[in-house]
């Protein structure tokens, strides 16, 4: 027969029992105090309410600005350049004078012709005069008013290439090449110099054939200029070449910035975003969308606060963003930042 050790008598049975419930009774009360506190927890996130943005897929093409209204300055006479007076970079007024050639001999000649056009104005005359009295024929008199239009022409003539002298700026622009200096003597139709208007900067662009039926004129685009960093500037198409080329099937269009940028200039790289089939969809930020086993799924909040899995299909990405072509409407709050830990059911405090 076995015997009962003595730390297990009944006395001592009986203070086990005490020991052993006080414990379970304190495990309880702490597994219940922790999901309490676990409840009252909140997780801080970021949301968006959904709602209908006027998007499309946007399309990247790149292109250097160039000015639309350029001059090319040529002399119409020769001699010898006697003042120069604007350089590279100097802005000009629309019919302020930019190059001046020597007029001496001109002037000269031009004295010459109005001299003899007073002559031949006099012989006129008197040989109206005489003809009046028939002392000359007709043939005498038709010869006298002959040699005063010529004169008269000649004069013309030379007064007219005495204004070629004084080149005048077409329209108000700034200077983009000087190719000659005071003192140089130039033939006729030498290149003297380039101007510019600078508020003429345009953005020429090549399109394939499959993405110019999407586009029109007028329609808005956004520009980035690399040398004025990542600001995006507005814009719009200004003009749709009829032809493309032959070769690669591409198309030119023009681009125009609304207004043209401090710091835009003739030559810089631009990247101009074209967006096509635009239409009102909804969309999320593209790192909102998460993906497992089950399929693609947002976090979206309920009435309670708490983040509930919302089962979503998706559609075209845009940018940095996605459309959702079923599971959300307008008005939901998404969580967008913040899924680190974030379970369903999890009550939520939004940040933003």
């Amino acid at each position: 027969m076995r015997t009962i050790p003595h730390y297990l008598s009944v006395p001592g049975i009986a203070l086990l029992s005490i020991l052993l419930v006080g414990c379970s009774q304190s495990s309880t009360e702490s597994a219940h105090g922790k999901q309490v506190k676990d409840e009252d927890k909140t997780h801080l996130v970021a949301i968006e309410v959904v709602e209908l943005r006027a998007l499309g897929p946007v399309h990247e093409r790149n292109g250097t600005l160039k000015p639309r209204q350029t001059v090319r300055i040529f002399n119409q006479e020769e001699g010898r350049i006697t003042k120069l007076p604007f350089f590279e970079g100097d802005s000009v007024a629309g019919g302020e004078t930019i190059v001046t050639l020597d007029e001496e001999l001109l002037n000269s000649e031009l004295e010459k012709a109005v001299a003899t056009a007073k002559q031949m104005r006099l012989n006129l005359k008197r040989q109206e005069e005489l003809a009046k009295r028939l002392a000359v024929s007709q043939d005498e008199l038709a010869q006298a008013q002959t040699d005063l239009s010529v004169a008269e022409a000649e004069k013309r003539v030379l007064q007219t290439r005495l204004g070629y002298t004084r080149i005048s700026a077409p329209f108000a622009g700034v200077v983009s090449e000087r190719l000659v200096e005071p003192g140089d003597v130039v033939p006729r139709h030498t290149h003297l110099m380039t101007i510019i208007n600078p508020e003429s900067l345009i953005i020429r662009i090549l399109v394939s054939d499959l993405l110019l039926p999407q586009l029109n004129s007028d329609d808005p685009v956004t520009v980035r200029i690399d040398g004025l960093g990542e600001q995006p500037f507005s814009g719009r198409i200004h003009r749709i070449y009829p032809e493309l080329d032959e070769k690669t099937r591409m198309g030119t269009i023009e681009v125009v910035l609304e207004p043209i940028p401090n710091g835009a200039r003739s030559g810089q790289l631009c990247r101009v975003m074209l967006q096509t089939a635009t239409r009102d969809r909804i969309t999320v930020p593209f790192n909102a969308l998460q993906r497992d086993t089950e399929g693609e799924f947002v976090f979206r909040l309920d009435e309670r606060q708490q983040a509930q899995r919302a089962p979503i299909k998706s559609g075209m990405r845009i940018a940095d963003r996605i459309e959702i072509v079923q599971g959300l409407e307008t008005g939901n709050r998404i969580v967008t930042k913040g899924f680190l830990e974030l379970e369903p059911g999890m009550k939520v405090e939004p940040v933003n």
